[in-house]
């Protein structure tokens, strides 16, 4: 024995009620590209940053390469992460260089087109290095990677993205093994 359904469900006064279709994210919105204002972005993952500490491997040219770019750097939540994780063993003054860091830098969200972009790449790659090339490759205005990890700067070259360590030779990458 069926029971009859009751129809469709009226709907308050004033528009309430649930949305027909859900609202996208903000940065899930394509958004129509204006060449004019669009600045070329560098996405740095946690080797990099890890340089603005004291006493980090090629800092003197890192600190003189953000001086003039710093203000096209993005990052995530894991390249904010594995920062500090490089910091806290280093004390206090490091943690607190980690939190002025924090403070600059754009921190882009994983979207669907990051997580997309980090699968299709993640049978090669260790999961959190898959996500970084995930986050480069989502973005829009992302065209280099800053990256002092072999694996990264191997699948940006390889995706077309140019990358930056500064302090290291030119295609360094390409040396590993």
């Amino acid at each position: 024995m069926s029971v009859p359904s009751p129809g469709p469900r009226p709907r308050p006064p004033g528009g309430g009620g649930v949305l027909p279709h859900p609202r996208p994210a903000g940065d899930d919105v394509v958004q129509p590209a204006d060449a004019s204002r669009r600045v070329a972005r560098v996405y740095a993952d946690g080797s990099a940053l890890s340089r603005y500490l004291v006493g980090a491997p090629c800092r003197e040219q890192w600190l003189a390469w953000t001086a003039e770019h710093e203000s096209q750097l993005v990052t995530t939540p894991l390249g904010l992460t594995e920062l500090r994780r490089v910091a806290q063993p280093r004390g206090v003054d490091a943690s607190g260089v980690a939190h002025e860091v924090e403070e600059r830098l754009e921190v882009i969200r994983f979207s669907d087109q990051t997580l997309r972009a980090a699968t299709k790449v993640s049978g090669v790659l260790p999961p959190f290095v898959a996500l970084h090339i995930g986050a480069a490759l989502a973005h829009p205005d992302v065209s280099s990677v800053a990256t002092y990890d072999v694996q990264l700067a191997q699948v940006s070259a390889l995706h077309g993205l140019a990358v930056v360590s500064p302090g290291w030779p030119s295609a360094w990458w390409e040396r590993e093994g």
